[in-house]
């Protein structure tokens, strides 16, 4: 049996007087490549008054270039999305015999498609010294798996979790040396340890679904009192054989460039306030099929 949930994602613009608006990029529409099965997609722009363009970047996410040809008072962007929450084993993966051991070098003609993935993080110097201060990797390696969940788990003991409303993501340096970060500063600083040992990693973006149990667990936590939806963001790497493996930093369980995981990205000539919002649509609790 499985549990579908209806996210809703909205953001407002409100300005003092009509203004022009430039042309807004949104990044808020799944990955063909995600796992979870999405059931329904609607993007809805206010003013009605807009061209509409459906795009694909160099990596394959969706991106909705939208062009307003007036001046605007009011800019609303709404998303619906309507997802199948089927239980996903993130250990059901097949992983080429070369690689089922780290270090492993990827083949040659694997390692130019991944290049962009490969590619050095900026201001990861002493992200790099952390790395090698690590417990040395055996002579004759270690499992794959294991030495992902290792370092995932390494790195989310050094930094503890913020919620952060600043915009942009913090360098790899600078999450370290705080000490603190969000989801998204986790995520990048993992991406750039990953690289530095070889590894194919980028940057992805998306939802976090919790929801509240139908019983109280006996013998453990129960998890949260309430359902619960909220922007996230963590790390995958490429591992022959098995594709993109998502890691979680913050819980230590498409894009490479950070300035292409902002959901909206636009400018006006004016100053707004914005007000940004995800938020489950009544009823509260899921509808169930199975």
């Amino acid at each position: 049996m499985s549990i579908k949930v209806a996210l809703e994602h909205y953001t407002g613009y409100e300005f003092a007087h009509p203004v022009n608006v430039a042309p807004h990029v949104i990044r808020l529409r799944p990955a063909p490549h995600a796992r979870t099965p999405i059931e329904a997609y609607s993007l809805d722009i206010q003013p009605a008054n807009h061209f509409l363009n459906w795009q694909q970047d160099p990596f394959g996410n969706w991106l909705a270039r939208i062009v307003f040809p007036e001046k605007v008072s009011k800019l609303e962007i709404t998303v619906g999305v309507v997802a199948d929450m089927m239980v996903i084993n993130p250990l059901d993966f097949f992983i080429e015999e070369y690689a089922e051991r780290f270090p492993f070098a990827y083949d040659p003609a694997l390692a130019a498609d991944l290049a962009p993935y490969l590619r050095p993080v900026d201001d990861a110097v002493q992200a790099d010294a952390w790395r090698t201060g690590l417990p040395p990797l055996p002579d004759d390696g270690m499992p794959t798996v294991l030495f992902l969940s290792q370092l995932n788990r390494a790195v989310a003991g050094a930094v503890d979790y913020s919620v952060r409303m600043e915009p942009g993501v913090q360098t790899p340096d600078h999450t370290l040396a705080s000490g603190i970060g969000s989801c998204r500063d986790s995520a990048w600083l993992l991406v750039s340890l990953l690289r530095q040992y070889g590894l194919a990693a980028r940057f992805v973006s998306g939802y976090l679904v919790q929801l509240a149990s139908d019983q109280k667990s006996l013998d453990g936590p129960s998890g949260p009192e309430h359902d619960f939806t909220d922007l996230h963001a963590w790390a995958e790497v490429f591992i022959p054989g098995a594709g993109w493996i998502g890691l979680d930093a913050q819980a230590g369980s498409d894009s490479t460039r950070r300035a292409r995981c902002s959901p909206v990205r636009g400018t006006s000539r004016c100053r707004r306030r914005r007000i940004r919002r995800v938020r489950r649509p009544s009823p509260a609790r899921p509808t169930r099929s199975g």
